[in-house]
């Protein structure tokens, strides 16, 4: 899997209360900065510290598209998508 490509992603906090949708064109970078609680007021004040979702090798603005649907789309909807890739809720950066 090519991570440092155009990409969709779905952050929670460790209580999987709180969900962030968001893009980057490096995904191991910007899940770094999430789990350090830099690069926006929202996640540094909901702690988003698990990527329980992504897409990747898109281009930008497939990726925006995506985001703006998934956005859209209600809570149970991002669930729904979170536990077809994701069932246990890991965070799947664990390993990087």
């Amino acid at each position: 899997m090519e991570y440092d490509s155009d990409c969709v992603y779905i952050m929670c906090n460790i209580y999987n209360t709180t969900l962030y949708v968001g893009t980057t064109s490096n995904l191991p970078r910007r899940v770094q900065e999430h789990k350090l609680g830099i690069g926006s007021k929202f996640t540094s004040k909901y702690k988003l510290c698990k990527l329980v979702y992504f897409e990747c090798g898109g281009n930008m603005n497939a990726a925006i598209t995506r985001e703006k649907q998934l956005k859209a789309g209600s809570r149970a909807s991002k669930e729904a998508l979170i536990k077809s890739m994701n069932p246990e809720w890991r965070d799947l950066s664990e390993d990087w």
